[in-house]
């Protein structure tokens, strides 16, 4: 309203401007309040006409329109000239010394737009579902709508209610305009359906809106508006090779995308389909999509079920093939990233469909691998969920062993955990014990993390016994290691011992040097907490020199905190200091936060050991505020140290 306002009040020139936005999403009720306000303002009068893009028929032409405009300034019928270059010169003429404002309302193009702009003082304001770029060109401004703010929708849902239910039920007013998302026009059909119940509570409409796939029908009101009609006009005005991809992304399971998922949904559609960048404009400017900056897209969230209502249109082969492509667009380069970060953990296959894959190139760059793994670790773990369900189980589990160094290294224990649940139900439905012990240990090992060592012991013990049964001796020595992490966690530490030991006989048996580099850098935490600082140095050592060997730059750092974690029980501080600084430096590489938490941890000690407790203060605060970011409990031991130096606990979540 105020952006409004402030061009009206402009001198000297025409204002103009565009309101553009969804369907629904309030428009024409902005312009036209806003006129009904201001009509002092502009004494010559004003100017309406319905451009009708919408229109079953097809849009207004501009030379009928015009018609009627200079019948409505006076212009007797037969002196108005037949020519439209002869219409818009004595419309001009007419409007040249007039203060009066022109509304044009749901254009359909610039073209359309432009015989209809008069001269003069005029403001006006044309409302439109497409953004009109090209009347930019002609000094417009533009105003885009978007939904409504939360506490503004609650109020839209009152004033259409009119009574003191909302008041009454101000939590289910919150949640019904959360489901309605904020756009009016469903704010207003679910405030419409309500008042005309008067005994009936917020919450039924709640209810009716919860299930997903009947929102649309919900928010109907017989015979007059629905939020389905009005997005189906919008929908309906796209050409073909953009409705082919709104269909196609309202498979997509999260809630955002990059636009390497349209060219993936795309592929293999026929020629003239795989034009992502031309069609994600489009959709743009029709409303239906939003740009979100960053290269990253997303629906209004009814528009999202709109667009899933309207792939229903394609065959269920058609649609599957498409889904398909989407989660193989995740799944390839999901395993990308797992191969730059972490190249021995790739080992289990990867079946992805037939056709082209399109994924992400972040070529060799592991912090580039990282971040989308991060950025996408909501749309992955949307993935997960969907694949199972939608008859793809070894995409499934493949997914989620694919983020595996996003769990390893930013700690999402909770996604970890549900995960490879997930996983798991997706492994056994493929009858793959492979990767049903795959899901077991790597879900085990994220229970570690949090105090789950019981839990994690049973799901070790599983594998163990899936691996030993189908003659995997390999992967059966390997869950040694395993088994004995989650013995220490337990405190059982002489069977810990005895499981790593285990360990380095059989995987050396095997030929498997690096799981032996593990097994000696777990045998040297346990020499650490049973004070045997001397062994612990020997194992940290020796685990070192093989996993540099083996080319995992990761687990050596994690062998030199430990090393350095020797050095310092054994009071050679100068050593100890020199280990965790080149740890701490390589784990930062390597983005691999908790681990670098534990470096600074120790590197505070050393400094409190020395005798400079500002130091280790700063140390130990930089490790508390990277444990509270991965919500890991070591946090609290570490933040206790803090206090017992005399200064001020580190607030959580410094």
């Amino acid at each position: 309203m105020e952006h409004l306002r402030a061009q009206a009040e402009q001198r000297g020139s025409p204002a103009l401007i565009v309101v553009s936005g969804l369907g629904g999403v309030g428009k024409t009720v902005l312009a036209l309040s806003w006129l009904h306000g201001n009509r002092s303002r502009f004494p010559d009068g004003q100017l309406y006409a319905d451009l009708g893009a919408q229109s079953p028929e097809s849009p207004a032409d501009p030379d009928q329109v015009l018609g009627g405009f200079l019948r409505a300034l006076g212009v007797p019928p037969e002196r108005i000239p037949r020519t439209p270059h002869e219409r818009v010169g004595l419309y001009r003429s007419l409007t040249a010394d007039r203060r009066m404002v022109v509304l044009l309302d749901d254009a359909v193009s610039a073209a359309q737009v432009r015989p209809l702009l008069p001269s003069g003082h005029t403001v006006v304001v044309v409302t439109s579902r497409w953004r009109l770029p090209g009347l930019s060109v002609d000094g417009f401004s533009t105003l885009h709508l978007e939904p409504m703010e939360l506490e503004d929708a609650v109020e839209l849902l009152a004033s259409t209610l009119d009574d003191d239910r909302v008041g009454r039920e101000p939590t289910e007013a919150r949640a019904l305009v959360d489901l309605c998302a904020g756009l009016p026009l469903a704010v207003r059909v679910a405030g419409a359906r309500l008042a005309a119940r008067p005994q009936h509570a917020i919450t039924t409409m709640v209810r009716a809106l919860t299930e997903e796939r009947g929102r649309l029908d919900v928010l109907a009101i017989r015979g007059d508006h629905a939020v389905r009609a009005t997005l189906d006009l919008s929908y309906r005005g796209l050409p073909d090779h953009a409705a082919l991809l709104y269909r196609r992304l309202g498979l997509h399971p999260g809630t955002d995308f990059r636009s390497g998922v349209a060219t993936a949904v795309l592929a293999g559609s026929g020629p003239g389909d795989g034009d992502a960048t031309a069609s994600l404009d489009l959709l743009i400017d029709a409303s239906l999509l939003s740009d979100e900056g960053g290269d990253r897209y997303r629906f209004h969230d009814l528009v999202r079920l709109h667009a899933a209502a309207q792939a229903e249109q394609d065959t269920p082969d058609v649609r599957a093939a498409a889904l398909r492509r989407i989660l193989d667009h995740y799944l390839a380069t999901a395993t990308r990233a797992e191969e730059i970060l972490e190249p021995h953990h790739r080992s289990l296959p990867r079946d992805l469909g037939p056709g082209p894959v399109a994924a992400e190139d972040f070529g060799d760059d592991g912090p580039g691998a990282l971040k989308w793994l991060e950025v996408e670790r909501l749309n992955l773990m949307a993935a997960v969920r969907c694949a199972r369900r939608a008859g793809f189980p070894a995409t499934a589990w493949q997914l989620v062993d694919a983020m595996w160094p996003l769990f390893i290294r930013r700690k999402y224990h909770e996604d970890w955990r549900a995960a490879h649940e997930e996983g798991l139900a997706a492994a056994q439905a493929c009858g793959d014990p492979a990767a049903e012990a795959r899901m077991l240990t790597s879900g085990g090992i994220g229970e570690l993390d949090t105090g789950g060592h019981a839990d994690a012991l049973e799901k070790f013990s599983r594998a163990a016994a899936i691996l030993r049964d189908t003659g995997d001796g390999l992967g059966f020595a390997r869950t040694f290691n395993y088994r004995g992490l989650a013995y220490q966690g337990l405190g059982r530490l002489a069977e810990a011992a005895r499981c790593f030991e285990q360990a380095v006989a059989e995987c050396s048996r095997y030929g498997d040097a690096r799981a032996c580099g593990l097994a000696r850098l777990n045998l040297a935490e346990v020499a650490i907490a049973t004070d045997r600082y001397r062994d612990a140095d020997a194992h940290a050592s020796a685990a070192r020199e093989i996993l540099l060997e083996q080319q995992d730059p990761y687990n050596a750092a994690r062998a030199t905190v430990l090393l350095g974690r020797a050095q310092l029980a054994l009071g050679r501080y100068d050593a100890a200091e020199g280990h965790l600084d080149r740890a701490c430096a390589d784990l930062s590489q390597l983005a691999a936060r908790h681990e670098v938490a534990r470096a600074l941890e120790a590197l505070g000690e050393v400094a409190e050991r020395r005798g400079l407790p500002e130091v280790a203060r700063t140390r130990y605060q930089e490790a508390v505020r990277l444990y509270d970011a991965l919500r890991v409990p070591a946090a609290e031991s570490t933040r206790a140290r803090i206090e017992r130096l005399g200064g001020p606990p580190a607030a959580e979540g410094t």
